[in-house]
């Protein structure tokens, strides 16, 4: 008796898209489902062991580097897979959602590469999720422009020569999609994101002298970066292109990650492009893992800790070393500032901020860095040409001046500023009204002259979460209580009111972003990611 034929993958509950048939093709969710029966098993054991690592750290509060791995941190020989041309010069990296207009803008930018958000800066409607494909698809085939309606301006490509390289990110492994099922079962957001554009465009890409490259969010272990070396290899081998084409640049943006970086670029080092040091989700894990450690782990206002702070510092120059030992980029953090039409002081203030900052990083051997603005391309772009010149990265700096002790990247207690209340006001503004916009459908928000993703309301929430339940006093002698946080949400529902008319308020979804940041930041159950309660309440 023959076995029976495996389920076929479903769309659940989605409304018909334009053009979705080219991207939900029958080979393309026969893929996504193949992907889905090898690989799911395992990434739900991985997040079984996330939470059994946080339980100990909530135990010991400490973390430190893996005595079972210490032979590959001490073995010198080993090196990631030769970077391919078009990833050697990564020296400005530009960010953002793959909707029409920004697919355009990106590429047109000047900035080397294109991070193309299926993630952070992406709210995961269905819309988003479909039509970000065939943006992505359309732009490969310069099969793309763009008229704005409200101003009538026109977008379209430029040469193929002045194109960012583009690294796409799908969703971090703890993510769904709702949409699409295999008996019955929900497939995870980050085999759908991939499959479909690695099926569709991963040849496309070879044939223009390029590669499927990508970004890899939220990861927690070298073990959770070995799985997606597995899916790598079983995706060249299904569609038939050679090993090691695609490369994988991972986001060193949780804390167990900052221990485990060679171990990291080890398991995918065939396929391993760098690493990414990134700010506001770093912070969020080390809230989310140290919250039961006491006074000693409490953030300040999340403003105050720049990267200069000692044990952000400990973190970046690891990365950095670890980078280079290994042969792979060092990628920096976001310039997230977005320069305001109407005040050039605000903007003079803030590209100075802005240089200063890139140029520290290029001064301390990164490769290049993020900007989540056009305008800050040529900043960022002035910072690392003064130091790389004609060279495109600075590799051969193996920064074998840094040692970093496991202690030194915990070490929150080394900053002397404390939280503020104008940092819980921040915290509460910013978190409902960058909710509010991902409930929309919209995960890049400008936010007081700053682009905000979804680590933004994750922070902002967590240190409303962390305050309370660590019972900060604030500068004015007020407590941070739940009392004081709905006080302060109410106030900030109101003045949003006032700002922007009553009928544009009972269009939007304010109240329900108040609620939900209310719910992630004052239940005593603390939700391991916002997003995950907050996609229950997305619509389409």
């Amino acid at each position: 008796m023959s076995a029976p034929a495996p389920s076929p993958l479903a769309i659940v509950d989605a409304e018909p898209l334009p053009r979705q048939e080219e991207v939900l093709t029958d080979a393309a969710l026969a893929f996504v489902a193949e992907l889905h029966r090898r690989f799911t098993p395992r990434r739900d054991e991985l997040l079984a062991r996330r939470a059994e690592r946080r339980a100990e750290i909530a135990r010991t509060s400490t973390l430190d580097f893996l005595p079972e791995t210490a032979a590959i941190r001490a073995d010198d020989s080993w090196r990631v897979a030769e970077s391919p041309a078009a990833l050697n010069d990564r020296r400005v990296e530009i960010t953002g959602p793959t909707d029409r207009k920004m697919t355009i803008n990106a590429l047109n930018s000047g900035a080397k590469i294109w991070l193309a958000d299926f993630e952070d800066a992406s709210a995961p409607t269905w819309e988003n999720v479909v039509v970000g494909q065939v943006n992505l698809a359309d732009a490969y085939s310069r099969n793309i422009d763009f008229t704005d309606p409200t101003s009538g301006k026109s977008y379209a490509l430029k040469a193929d020569s002045e194109l960012a390289t583009v690294v796409m990110r799908p969703r971090g492994w703890h993510l769904n999609e709702r949409h699409l099922q295999v008996d019955g079962e929900q497939v995870p957001g980050a085999l759908v994101d991939f499959g479909l554009y690695f099926f569709h465009n991963a040849q496309r890409l070879l044939d223009l002298g390029k590669g499927p490259y990508f970004y890899l969010p939220k990861t927690e272990s070298h073990l959770e970066a070995r799985l997606w070396n597995e899916v790598f290899v079983f995706a060249q081998d299904y569609v038939g292109i050679p090993q090691g084409t695609v490369r994988a640049t991972v986001l060193i943006e949780t804390i167990t990650a900052a221990y485990e970086m060679e171990e990291i670029l080890y398991e995918l080092r065939d396929h391993a492009s760098g690493l990414n040091a990134g700010r506001w989700d770093y912070l969020f894990s080390i809230v989310k893992n140290f919250r039961d450690g006491g006074a000693k782990f409490v953030l300040p206002d999340r403003n105050a800790v720049t990267m200069t702070a000692p044990f952000m510092r400990a973190y970046t120059e690891l990365l950095v070393r670890t980078c280079h030992k290994r042969g792979a980029h060092a990628i920096g953090g976001m310039a997230a500032f977005i320069p305001s039409r109407r005040d050039e002081e605000v903007n003079k203030v803030a590209f100075e901020k802005v240089k200063a900052d890139k140029d520290r990083e290029a001064g301390d051997g990164f490769d290049g860095s993020w900007v989540a603005h056009p305008d800050l391309v040529p900043i960022a772009l002035a910072s690392f040409d003064a130091v790389l010149g004609d060279r495109p990265n600075q590799k051969d700096r193996l920064r074998e001046d840094v040692h970093v002790e496991a202690a030194d990247l915990i070490a929150v207690d080394s900053l002397k500023a404390r939280p503020t209340y104008d940092g819980l006001v921040n915290a509460v503004q910013v978190g409902i009204r960058y909710i509010e916009a991902w409930l929309r459908g919209l995960g890049a928000v400008a936010i007081f002259n700053l682009m905000e993703d979804a680590a933004t309301a994750e922070i902002s929430r967590s240190q409303i979460w962390q305050w309370i339940n660590a019972d900060v006093e604030f500068e004015n002698g007020e407590k941070a209580t739940p009392e004081l946080a709905r006080k302060i949400a109410a106030e900030e529902l109101a003045n949003i009111r006032a700002e922007i008319g009553e009928e544009a308020f009972a269009a939007g979804h304010w109240q329900q972003a108040h609620d939900l940041l209310l719910q992630v930041s004052l239940d005593a159950d603390y939700a391991d990611f916002l997003t995950l309660p907050a996609y229950e309440q997305l619509k389409g």
